[in-house]
């Protein structure tokens, strides 16, 4: 039996070439002298999902499409297809169609668990689930890289420490003091403490500790909290090329985070690409409860329809406040109602509309002001002369107005927004005081 632990990318090809034989989990293990668990865990693991459709039909994972007992027409406006033709048929409704119910193979429920051998694959137009070694390669090497770097600490459990060390460090008292008499409770070395109080993830800082030496630190890289090591496999910048080449139509929305003070109240950022307009609104901490909080609120306020109207995809950073996907894609019932997908690691112009719209943002709040000390009306205020500034690339028209004569005056009343006349715009730290 190989005791080697890790597959390496030829093992992987072997697994690949394997199934779209047909080969069976043993053979495979057998193949490669592992155990065919780990073949199992392997293919489970690293699925790739297509949604391609067969000759002459497109992608439908619907079950009423499946049966044919769909007779749905013209559900999209301005459908160029002929009045007499379904929707099912192009396979675009599954997005907007309210009937829409997926369908998943009952192949797919048992080994091998992927369409690779499957001898139906080329006649199908469901979802295919495929094992791919090329694929699989880069997502074991993305955690495996992630998993060498960082903090891995639920916010909840990083929430239940800081209530614990925190209020004692203020009080004047030591780590080791701490770390000794709630050992228990903590269930941390004092070392690990030291780590979590000097990367800035407490309250409390490390100049709120007796002897610490009062000098400016060096500069450091921040370790980051992950919270969801794989939230962003299926959901990267290729991802979200590909779906917008497949939905052409779809409209982005980008969304970011504007910080103050480090570990102080930030702000969430919406970008609609095309229309220009921001929204903004105020957070007390930068968690990813907030962020789905904002977009739960949002989704009672605009009602499921509009909302799904107004938010079809979103495009965001790799900041720990987006590192729950699913919570913000999905509604309480775990009806889909967005698509989330991120941009590359250190690329911020792949979101370059949200990005200079935060120029106008720091005029306004300039870099290093504390965001806690404004309300959410102040922030209104500020977006609403930022959104009633014109553009040149808007045809010298305002955001304000551009959105207003796309989706109506009456969804900028939701969003608290009003036009400022234009000699009355304010963009500097006056308009807030």
């Amino acid at each position: 039996m190989n005791k080697q632990k890790h597959l390496t990318l030829d093992s992987r090809f072997s697994i690949e070439t394997k199934l779209n034989e047909g080969e069976s989990f043993k053979a495979i293990a057998r193949f490669l002298g592992k155990d065919c668990t780990t073949i199992s865990k392997e293919i489970k693991n690293h699925l790739c999902y297509e949604k391609t459709g067969t000759y002459g039909r497109a992608f439908n994972d619907c079950r009423l499409a499946l049966e044919r007992q769909c007779s749905a027409q013209k559900i999209c406006q301005n459908c160029p297809a002929q009045q007499n033709r379904y929707c099912w048929s192009c396979g675009k409704c599954t997005s907007s169609c309210i009937l829409y119910e997926k369908y998943v193979c009952p192949k797919l429920d048992k080994p091998p668990y992927v369409c690779n051998g499957c001898p139906d694959r080329n006649k199908c137009s469901l979802e295919k689930r495929l094992y791919k070694a090329a694929y699989a390669q880069k997502e074991y090497e993305q955690v495996r890289s992630e998993s060498r770097s960082g903090f891995a600490l639920s916010e909840s459990e990083l929430k239940r420490l800081d209530d614990i060390v925190s209020p004692l460090l203020m009080q004047g008292q030591s780590l080791h003091h701490i770390a000794v008499h709630h050992t228990d409770e903590l269930m941390k070395s004092e070392r690990v403490l030291y780590s979590y109080v000097n990367n800035g993830l407490f309250t409390a800082r490390n100049i709120d500790m007796p002897r610490t030496v009062r000098m400016r630190p060096r500069k450091n890289v921040s370790q980051n909290i992950k919270v969801d090591k794989s939230c962003r496999i299926g959901r990267d910048f290729s991802c979200f090329q590909e779906y917008v080449k497949q939905h052409p139509d779809a409209a982005i929305r980008q969304i970011d985070s504007v910080e103050g003070v480090k570990g102080g109240a930030v702000l969430l950022t919406i970008h609609f690409v095309e229309q220009g307009l921001q929204l903004a609104f105020l957070r007390q901490h930068n968690d990813s409860q907030s962020v789905i909080d904002i977009f739960n609120r949002l989704y009672i306020e605009l009602s499921a329809d509009i909302f799904m109207e107004l938010f079809p995809v979103l495009l965001a950073d790799n900041g720990s406040e987006f590192s729950n996907p699913s919570a913000i894609e999905l509604d309480a019932q775990g009806n889909p109602r967005t698509k989330m997908f991120y941009c590359n690691a250190g690329a911020p112009y792949q979101k370059g509309s949200c990005e200079n719209n935060h120029e106008l943002i720091r005029r306004i709040i300039p870099k290093g002001t504390d965001i806690g000390q404004y309300t959410q009306e102040q922030i209104n205020l500020m977006m609403s002369h930022i959104n009633s500034y014109a553009r040149k690339k808007l045809g010298n028209k305002s955001p304000y107005e551009v959105f207003a004569f796309q989706y109506g005056k009456e969804l900028l009343d939701t969003f608290h927004l009003q036009q400022i006349p234009a000699d009355e715009i304010i963009l500097s730290p006056e308009l807030l005081k």
